[in-house]
């Protein structure tokens, strides 16, 4: 793994970078940092350039503020990264928060993406009006008013299925609980703002699917998923298990990861260098080379 930082507008963003092949950027969700796909960068980087990478004002990476944050700016972040390090191009993926800023990078920057994956958006705008679940981020925000970082986090953990069931590393525990108020404060207006660009979507010149896991079914932050695959015409997977499955199971989700997103990279047979030659970083000799 090689760490470096990025200096752009306003900030300085501490970056991962794991293995060697087609760039994969993996963009983290709510109150979240590189740390949430540690293990899954692992499990991958012996066939893509994984980039992960802790969003401006979290954790180890400078740009706090007191006024709201727009998704324009999380954008442009993630844009300057794919240039910076994946030599302007790269596969997307994003969870929960993280894919709200795929989709908008999709449509604002489509020129830097291969591919989008986006994972389980909270895209509540997208639901029918009267829906109960359009309510979350409104709700949040009123809780967050009221008693503050603590009882909005708390509230927060208890919309999501699975938390509580398995442990966090310490170090990566520590960090998130240091961003809620930067998430609360700063970032939420932007992801309660979000507003489906269905017409750059549907005209983006890379694939794009939707997913959400097996054990979220019904929730607020996989229902959206499905109906944004449905407006923008995009497919729609399945993915093991919970909202952040690649926390808990690295290795059960990598691999799902991984073959869809091979699949994405590949179109009309056109396989990447590392399969053709057998190569693995780090590994001498071939494997199957033709």
């Amino acid at each position: 793994m090689r760490s470096d930082v990025l200096e752009t507008d306003g900030a300085r963003l501490y970056h991962e970078v794991r293995g060697s092949g087609p760039a994969l950027l993996m963009i983290s969700g709510a109150g979240g940092d590189a740390g949430y796909y540690s293990g899954v960068a692992e499990e991958l980087a012996d066939a893509f350039t994984v980039i992960t990478y802790d969003r401006r004002g979290n954790s180890r990476s400078t740009g706090r503020r007191a006024e709201p944050m727009d998704l324009a700016q999380q954008a442009a972040d993630a844009r300057r990264l794919v240039e910076s390090v994946a030599d302007g191009r790269a596969l997307v993926f994003g969870n929960s928060a993280g894919a709200i800023i795929g989709l908008t990078l999709a449509a604002l920057h489509p020129r830097v993406l291969t591919g989008l994956i986006a994972h389980e958006p909270p895209a509540v705008n997208v639901l029918p009006d009267g829906d109960p679940d359009r309510g979350f981020f409104s709700d949040m925000a009123a809780l967050y008013a009221q008693g503050g970082a603590p009882a909005a986090g708390r509230r927060f953990a208890r919309t999501t299925r699975g938390e509580g069931t398995y442990r966090w590393p310490d170090d990566l525990w520590e960090r998130f609980l240091g961003n809620h108020d930067h998430l609360f404060g700063t970032e939420w207006p932007g992801f309660a703002g979000f507003r489906l660009d269905e017409a750059a979507l549907r005209a983006a010149p890379f694939p794009i699917v939707l997913g959400a896991g097996a054990c979220d079914r019904g929730t607020y932050y996989a229902r959206p998923s499905v109906e944004i695959a449905r407006r923008i015409g995009a497919p729609w997977a399945e993915f093991p298990g919970i909202h952040m499955e690649f926390l808990r199971n690295p290795a059960v989700f990598a691999a799902a990861l991984r073959a869809l997103a091979t699949q994405m990279l590949c179109p009309a047979g056109r396989v990447p260098a590392e399969w053709v030659s057998g190569r693995t970083p780090g590994a001498e000799g071939t494997h199957g080379s033709r």
